[in-house]
């Protein structure tokens, strides 16, 4: 009878834990948290796929800068543009590193790739080596004739046959081009259109990109539960990796064969692969097989998946707003003309297909969520306290659609860049990440894009496979896929007949 005598206040001291909670906070000036947080679970519970709208709608309810407790964690969400602000350039060094997670334990060669690895000197001098070595201005303008030539390979494909309309899958179009463009940047291999042998590699790596997109993507309950276990998600994240190290040892194999049969500095411009493999034979110690898997498969996955997504939404944003298409398919005619195919050269007098492009990385960003960021020592977001040893997570996807940063912001007008030829726009925009660990692939990608992108608006017209609109529904991944892929009505354009006999 005394236990049951006392079980009758459990409903009131509940609620007035709660209430407690929620003072001492408020008292230690932390950031606003969703008051209702569950024993072991934290806020957990709140979270819905797919995440980034999840989160925004946190963010609605509490502000742009929230904190969550999810399970064992400590998490900063930042949808402002001033807060991220505070985050990526007033205290971006404190927000340099990355948290633990499995996916940087596994996928990240145990937390040192460029993407996972904690800032100091060894991230440090991947990022010099990807800026100046890599990625840098001279090595891209070395290997525009790769660009070049994979875009005029798809433009050659979607020609055939098509001076009638017909149902085009853009979504395998997109992907292939990219993923020869990368993949001969960095190994000298193409994949598609080159016989049997290259398609069965092209599809052991597209299933490569396919899980490890999954596999990031899972709601991984070990990060944040570790008591209850990850449901499988570790065990299929360590077969990912020896498939993955697997498909990249043959490539460097590959490359470390040509370079030796060519005498190490002939064989005119080197791959990706080869110029590290050059620095290997200087400093065997640091530039091990190891490090350039890894540096090479983080511009493999970051490089293929999220710039054929980005191309698709365009063009199914392009096919919904028809008036876009013309207006892009003017400018080039205007400035390229019909006798030749658009090169990276012309993108710098294309200011409206920037702002195409800049339009579509705003309304989908390719990474709706930023790679999460930890926080080193304390610091203040937004005038409030952030302890040490917080992860961030910054979501773009909200800054860049909040109608309180945004005119029409769920409409796609290309015209509000056109000033800004897709430029600008500080902590507003940010499809590519902000301060120091900004995606060191930017000008690559805006190469891609540019020249993918403008080739098929220059050599065809498209419409929609019926009457209805382009569905616009959002797949689950982190790079922000479409629910479905595209298909699309392809022509010639009579105005190109001269430029496509010529390719």
């Amino acid at each position: 009878m005394e236990i049951s005598h006392y079980l009758i206040y459990i409903p009131l001291l509940i609620p007035l834990f709660i209430f407690t909670k929620h003072l001492l906070h408020k008292l230690q000036n932390l950031p606003p948290s969703p008051l209702l947080r569950l024993p072991f679970l934290g806020h957990l519970h709140l979270l819905k796929k797919p995440l980034h709208r999840s989160l925004a709608a946190i963010s609605s309810r509490h502000g742009p800068v929230v904190l969550l407790h999810l399970g064992s964690r400590r998490v900063l969400l930042v949808s402002s543009p001033s807060a991220a602000a505070d985050c990526l350039s007033k205290n971006d060094v404190v927000f340099a590193n990355r948290p633990r997670l499995l996916v940087g334990k596994h996928l990240g060669y145990n937390n040192t790739s460029l993407v996972w690895s904690s800032y100091g000197d060894h991230w440090r001098n991947l990022r010099k080596v990807s800026s100046l070595e890599v990625l840098s201005a001279q090595r891209l303008t070395e290997l525009q004739g790769i660009r070049a030539g994979e875009v005029r390979t798809m433009v050659r494909t979607l020609a055939r046959g098509s001076e009638e309309r017909r149902l085009v899958d853009m979504k395998a179009a997109f992907f292939e081009v990219t993923m020869n463009v990368v993949m001969r940047m960095i190994a000298g291999k193409a994949y598609y259109g080159r016989g049997v042998e290259g398609a069965e590699e092209g599809r052991r790596f597209r299933e490569i990109v396919a899980e490890t997109m999954r596999l990031m993507a899972a709601s991984n309950k070990g990060d944040y539960l570790p008591w209850l276990g990850d449901g499988g998600v570790e065990k299929r994240m360590v077969e990912l990796h020896r498939e993955r190290d697997s498909f990249m040892q043959e490539l460097v194999e590959g490359c470390r064969m040509r370079r030796r049969s060519y005498g190490g500095d002939g064989g005119g411009n080197k791959t990706m692969i080869e110029m590290l493999l050059a620095l290997q034979e200087k400093e065997p110690e640091y530039y091990t097989d190891e490090l350039i898997k890894s540096l090479m498969l983080s511009l493999l996955i970051a490089g293929t998946d999220t710039s054929s997504g980005t191309m698709e939404w365009a063009l199914s944003l392009m096919l919904n707003n028809p008036h876009v298409l013309k207006k892009a398919q003017a400018e080039i005619d205007g400035h390229v003309g019909h006798v030749r195919l658009l090169d990276e050269s012309d993108l710098a007098d294309l200011p409206y297909l920037r702002s195409v492009i800049a339009e579509t990385l705003r309304m989908y960003p390719a990474a709706p969520l930023l790679v999460p960021h930890e926080s080193s020592a304390e610091c203040t977001v937004g005038g409030y306290r952030v302890p040490a040893g917080t992860m961030l997570l910054v979501n773009v996807w909200a800054i860049q659609n909040d109608p309180g940063c945004w005119e029409d912001a769920t409409e796609f007008r290309p015209e509000r860049f056109e000033k800004s030829g897709g430029g600008g726009g500080g902590c507003k925009r940010m499809p590519f990440g902000a301060g120091r660990r900004r995606c060191p692939g930017e000008a690559l990608a805006v190469r891609v894009l540019g020249l993918g992108l403008g080739a098929v608006v220059q050599c065809f017209d498209w419409e929609r496979e019926g009457a209805e609109l382009v569905d616009m529904s959002e797949g689950g991944g982190v790079s922000l896929p479409r629910a479905a892929a595209l298909m699309a009505y392809c022509r010639e354009r009579s105005v190109a007949e001269a430029l496509l006999s010529n390719i």
